[in-house]
């Protein structure tokens, strides 16, 4: 059986067909970092995103169809940024505008990561999740992820020692596969 859902009923709802993807850029950040700072405790900087960008990351966001009322784009609803590794793909970061949650966007930005993981011909999809994000972890064990293994102490915290986090791995070469 295949680690990716076969058809988007194997993954549960999706999401809404009109959520668009497109490559993330500059003119993105200051919505990106609105969700960033909206779902994170610790949330990623400008920095970091802009880091990212320079060096080349798979950054994509999903925005809702059509044009915002003033004729610019239409709002960001998720994003992920990815860092391509010899013959695997590493999730670095991945959210959902909180109105947005529980209309299958992160399961859409999944399944296009797996895409993309075919095409450059890389079998693996891996991503730290903290140990707490019980929601995050339940997201990726029902797409498919496997916990295998523990990377201790590797998140910051506001307060105490740091957390753990749980490595996770998705084979996308499965028979099956999307």
């Amino acid at each position: 059986m295949s680690a990716c859902p076969q058809s988007p009923e194997a993954a549960g709802p999706a999401a809404p067909p009109a959520a668009l993807l497109q490559t993330m850029g500059l003119p993105d950040l200051a919505e990106v970092l609105a969700i960033e700072q909206s779902v994170y405790e610790l949330p990623w900087t400008q920095g970091n995103f802009i880091d990212s960008l320079a060096a080349g990351y798979l950054a994509w966001v999903l925005r809702a169809p059509g044009r915002a009322p003033d004729g610019g784009p239409a709002p960001v609803l998720a994003y992920c940024l990815a860092m391509q590794g010899f013959g695997e793909l590493h999730l670095l970061n991945i959210a959902v505008a909180p109105g947005q949650q529980g209309r299958g966007l992160a399961r859409q930005l999944l399944a296009e990561l797996c895409r993309y993981c075919r095409s450059q011909g890389s079998a693996q999809l891996w991503l730290e999740v903290r140990v707490s994000n019980h929601r995050a972890r339940e997201v990726y064990v029902r797409y498919g992820f496997s916990e295998v293994g523990l990377r201790p102490g590797y998140y910051p915290v506001r307060q105490g020692p740091r957390e753990d986090a749980v490595l996770m791995s998705l084979d996308v070469t499965s028979e099956g596969a999307p």
